[in-house]
């Protein structure tokens, strides 16, 4: 979701090997073709296994009967905000990390959101999270393919689609107050358009990013960053999807 590399796009601009294979080079084609999908393959492989490390986590801390310890105290603020500040810290040190610590920090963020998100087996029942996960899979998936294939430029989506998360969560905020059923119902309706639409501008900008990280020594960087933020565009969408399709305890 987030632009995490806005910072670098000056530094790597003069890149002479991200240029892209001219038209009538066929063997140049080739090979850019085959770099691209295993480039954008490494990232869908980092996402995936993310997401079920999460996954598993969060059901395993579930069953032990540990979820109830982080729904609220001291434990609560401790697995909800380590997971965002591991993301900052990946998001704004990306170019100071080597790419071996943002994997570790990759892994600990994915454990991190595991133990947060298994409080809403203390929610939902076990059976409509499943059918969520799945559905939301199903949905990211479709939604990634389209972005992938388009031809269609979607970068001017980029800008309104963060202002849109921008303003769902001011808007979360005021409903903590409001508590409002209604305003609740439109954040998650909102919010699974917003995140549906960043999964598929995400794989676009993801996509085009390879003509200016190919060769260079951000490579392995890009490709666990851009993991990060396909994981994130997931996990959102099957949070918000989660208020629609879950079944309460």
């Amino acid at each position: 979701m987030a632009n995490w590399n806005e910072p670098q796009r000056t530094e790597r601009q003069g890149f002479g090997s991200a240029s892209v294979p001219r038209t009538g080079d066929a063997a140049g084609r080739v090979t850019f073709d085959a770099g691209l999908r295993k480039h954008m393959l490494s990232i869908y492989n980092y996402m995936t296994s993310g997401v079920l490390l999460t996954g598993v986590v969060a059901l395993l801390t579930a069953q032990s009967g540990l979820a109830a310890s982080f729904a609220s105290g001291p434990l609560m603020w401790l697995v909800a905000l380590s997971p965002l500040a591991i993301v900052f810290a990946m998001s704004f040190g990306a170019n100071r990390f080597s790419t071996g610590t943002l994997q570790i920090m990759f892994w600990a963020f994915a454990v991190l959101m595991g133990l947060s998100l298994s409080t809403i087996f203390l929610v939902y029942t076990g059976s409509s999270i499943a059918a969520t996960f799945f559905a939301t899979a199903g949905a990211f998936a479709g939604l990634s393919l389209f972005g992938y294939t388009t031809k269609k430029d979607l970068s001017a989506m980029g800008t309104f689609l963060v202002m849109g998360v921008i303003g769902l969560l001011i808007a979360m905020v005021i409903n903590m107050f409001l508590q409002s059923s209604g305003l609740d119902l439109a954040i998650s309706f909102i919010g699974v358009l917003i995140f549906a639409g960043l999964t598929a501008y995400d794989t676009q900008r993801l996509k085009r990013e390879y003509m200016a990280v190919q060769g260079t020594q951000w490579a392995g960087k890009s490709i666990i960053m851009g993991a990060l933020t396909l994981y994130l565009d997931f996990i959102n969408m099957f949070l918000f999807l989660l208020r629609f399709m879950g079944s309460r305890e």
